[in-house]
């Protein structure tokens, strides 16, 4: 688990320009003489998802700091306002309501979990915000108020299902956390085994948090699956693994190809717990490109040298240059021209060339696998072309 830098916000939940002294705190939405804009960062900073979600911030963070840098967004320094969800959907949109009512912000980069973004969508449509999600999620949504700067469902799910059956096996076994990111993306991975000819021999749900596995390892055990396939989220994902490798599971012997889990859980999980296992994410640290090579040489140059990245802490940091690009594009703050001029918008970053859809507020991205090295890095195997977003399949 990472460890959050509270030299870099000086506290929780307060205003901080990165970087620089605080600026006075100032109402912008437009444009103009103002020197500073204020930005949201909502991410869990506490609580079970943390594990995850702790180092988003430490991106977003990075990003604005070099923005600012650069000289800000048409002018003006970036404030960053940061408050912690604290892994409780309640508290979620608690925050969101006082980052656009009472602090103003012009945009928010912020949640994990679908269940943190399903609680804050509401305020964010209600109080006309804009949010920026970093998180690969499970699609069947689209809201003027959300810009998804990670893959939906349909960009990981169905390129790791068709590569697994191809090159690992006919049956699988299936295990997720118990919401709604989990049990769509194996039902996209169900549909897609169906098409493929492979069989399901099992399939197991678990509350967030959950850490008592035994029960499930004993039936896949049983099931004796060519893959597994995990969408277990969050903390839980550390007692999978240790008490799968207890059970003599391991990548050495099993395929076990995971959606949630990239290098930064890795470094709370364990590397030897892991080793040899895969991932599909849109973005590893190894990726050999000059913009990942700036960002992870600047991350750890900032948080320290046995820091990682990983798919969420690309996503986040891509998604204030994605905000930066749209507002300098459209010459103002204010969420529907910030929203019309990010349309069609191409960004190159730590993962490659990317860019909006035209209209559905998603990305075009990539879907990655690799194998997850004894050092917790990864090892590419397969890179698919672009893939168009597809928010709403019919299953």
């Amino acid at each position: 688990m990472s460890n959050f830098n509270r030299r870099d916000f000086i506290k929780t939940s307060g205003t901080v320009a990165a970087g620089a002294i605080a600026a006075p705190m100032l109402n912008i939405r437009t444009a103009g003489a103002a020197d500073s804009v204020k930005v949201g960062i909502l991410h869990s900073l506490t609580g079970t998802i943390a594990i995850a979600e702790k180092s988003v911030v430490d991106a977003e963070m990075l990003a604005i700091e070099e923005i600012n840098k650069a000289g800000g967004v048409m002018g003006a320094k970036i404030e960053a306002v940061v408050e912690d969800g604290a892994s409780d959907w309640p508290t979620f949109a608690e925050k969101a309501r006082k980052l656009l009512e009472k602090d103003k912000v012009a945009a928010v980069m912020g949640c994990y979990t679908s269940a943190s973004r399903k609680a804050v969508l509401p305020v964010f449509e209600k109080l006309k915000g804009l949010l920026y999600y970093p998180t690969y999620y499970e699609g069947l949504e689209q809201s003027p108020n959300i810009m998804y700067t990670a893959q939906e469902a349909t960009q990981s799910v169905i390129a790791a299902m068709e590569w697994l059956f191809k090159n690992k096996g006919k049956t699988f076994y299936m295990i997720g956390s118990d919401y709604i990111w989990p049990r769509t993306t194996i039902k996209i991975a169900k549909v897609t085994l169906a098409r493929l000819g492979g069989k399901l021999v099992g399939e197991g749900y678990y509350p967030l948090g959950h850490i008592e596995f035994s029960s499930e390892i004993n039936k896949i055990k049983a099931a004796k699956p060519d893959v597994i396939l995990n969408c277990v989220v969050g903390g839980s994902n550390v007692a999978f693994f240790k008490q799968l490798t207890a059970a003599g599971i391991t990548g050495k012997n099993q395929t076990i190809l995971s959606l949630a889990v990239s290098e930064e859980e890795v470094s709370g999980i364990g590397a030897d717990n892991t080793v040899g296992t895969l991932t599909c994410m849109g973005y590893f640290q190894s990726l050999k490109n000059p913009e990942n090579e700036k960002f992870v040489k600047a991350f750890k140059a900032k948080y320290g040298a046995n820091r990682v990245t990983g798919d969420t802490l690309s996503c986040g940091y891509t998604s204030v240059y994605l905000w930066k690009m749209a507002a300098e594009k459209a010459k103002s703050f204010e969420v529907e021209k910030v929203v019309a001029a990010s349309a069609n918008l191409e960004f190159a970053g730590p993962e490659g060339k990317i860019k909006f859809h035209g209209s559905n507020h998603h990305l075009w991205k990539h879907a990655r696998i690799g194998a997850f090295r004894p050092d917790g890095q990864v090892d590419m195997i397969y890179e698919s072309p672009l893939i168009e977003p597809n928010p709403f399949p019919k299953l």
